[in-house]
């Protein structure tokens, strides 16, 4: 069998996307870079919010085209989107043949000689993937140590899209982490809904500095990265590992979401602004160079201006390397759509404006500061890449004064920048 796969949405659907075409290419089947030929084309959605919903249904539209046109025989659709809308998928589009669960990326393929409508609960473990093939450049991936979600802020659809948290066992991390080393993996990305809760549900207490100590223990892997943590479970002891190893990158994702206690508590956050500002001077304090990335929602119902200004505020003392911003918008089956006080577009519009402006601002401050200074930096390509402030396929990249053979990881000089855009010069290849 021919498969070609379209993956949509964040780096855990991608690992899903990696997995199971690496369980169909072990079984002898081919999977092609472009759709055309393919005996079945895959899709892996996003269905977290609303412009995710749209890009899957635009994917599915061009994908059925093609199908039509006799360029694809069978059309297969999975991911965060079937487990949103299940049956409706088929109802919107019927002519596609197959809607299976994320359950059935497990099977893959015996799920793909169904067709119609194959649903199936969240799984309730995750186990070490039996194979898994990279979808990313080879000298990076994403190891996912847990999926699914207990936090249930008011805004988000992940719990009942994804299940409860599940922690994948250590011992499994562990070897998965050294078959991607072995493979030439450089800089391994770790990964959940919430990392920072990784091992509640097996061992009784979150476990990832446990789980970054063992990995530290594997000499081949060169490079760790923490990507979205919950601000009160990011801990002493997490940074004082952070500052004691140039092994992690000193980076951090902490998704804040917001700074107003009225706010967070409409939100359903398990943390107030005072415990947020604790968090992020604890680790200011014990890893000086920390690189702090964050998001930010505005216009979630009730935020006043005296809430947004406090926001700005924020923003401006604690100047994140890396921040999205993102207007409220309803998802149904939330706690937050049925809040009173809904703010208006413009208005929401309008705040997501001007604290952007305030975050290019502080880009252009911590520019300054960065002019002249050396810094780690990994080589995506031989004119570019990123520094230890850049997680792949989120952040910003970097140019490279002169070439530097792809997957280095080396010393370089910033000579020049321009908001996120910078120029680099390594000082060692």
């Amino acid at each position: 069998m021919k498969f070609s796969l379209i993956s949509l949405g964040c780096p855990k659907n991608l690992t899903n996307s990696e997995e199971f075409s690496a369980r169909l290419i072990a079984k002898g089947h081919e999977l092609l870079l472009s759709p055309e030929g393919a005996d079945v084309l895959i899709i892996n959605t996003c269905g977290f919010i609303a412009s995710a919903v749209e890009e899957a249904e635009n994917a599915i539209r061009q994908a059925l085209e093609l199908k039509k046109n006799g360029l694809v025989k069978r059309v297969a659709v999975t991911g965060c989107l079937v487990e949103r809308y299940k049956e409706k998928i088929l109802t919107d589009f019927p002519d596609t043949d197959l809607v299976f669960s994320i359950a059935g990326q497990e099977t893959i393929e015996e799920t793909l000689q169904h067709s119609g409508l194959l649903l199936a609960p969240p799984p309730k473990t995750l186990y070490l993937p039996q194979y898994k093939m990279s979808l990313t450049a080879p000298h990076t991936a994403y190891l996912k140590v847990a999926d699914g979600c207990n936090n249930r802020c008011a805004y988000c659809t992940i719990p009942f899209l994804r299940g409860p948290y599940r922690s994948k066992p250590m011992q499994d991390i562990l070897r998965e982490a050294d078959l991607m080393a072995q493979h030439g993996v450089k800089e391994i990305s770790l990964i959940a809904q919430d990392t920072t809760s990784y091992g509640q549900d097996l061992y009784g207490t979150p476990q990832l500095t446990q789980l970054l100590e063992k990995l530290l223990q594997n000499r081949r892997i060169k490079r760790l990265r923490i990507m979205y943590g919950y601000p009160h479970r990011v801990t002493e002891q997490l940074a004082e590992l952070m500052a004691a190893t140039p092994r992690i990158f000193h980076y951090i994702d902490i998704p804040l979401q917001h700074i107003a206690d009225p706010v967070l508590k409409r939100m359903n956050r398990h943390c107030d602004g005072a415990q947020i500002r604790r968090t992020l001077d604890m680790l200011k304090k014990k890893v000086k160079d920390i690189s702090l990335r964050t998001n930010f929602i505005v216009g979630f119902p009730g935020e006043t201006e005296t809430d947004f200004k406090e926001l700005v505020q924020f923003v401006q003392e604690y100047e994140f390397d890396n921040m999205g911003v993102f207007e409220f918008f309803r998802e149904e089956g939330t706690a937050a759509y049925a809040l009173p006080n809904q703010i208006a577009p413009d208005v929401k519009q309008e705040r997501r404006l001007r604290l952007e402006e305030v975050q290019s601002r502080v880009v252009d401050r911590i520019n300054k500061r960065l002019l002249g200074t050396t810094l780690e930096a990994i080589s995506d390509g031989e004119t570019f890449g990123r520094t230890y402030k850049d997680a792949p396929d989120i952040d910003g990249q970097v140019t490279f004064s002169r070439p530097v053979a792809p997957g280095r990881i080396f010393k370089a000089k910033v000579l020049q920048t321009d908001g996120y855009k910078r120029i680099l010069e390594p000082l060692s290849k």
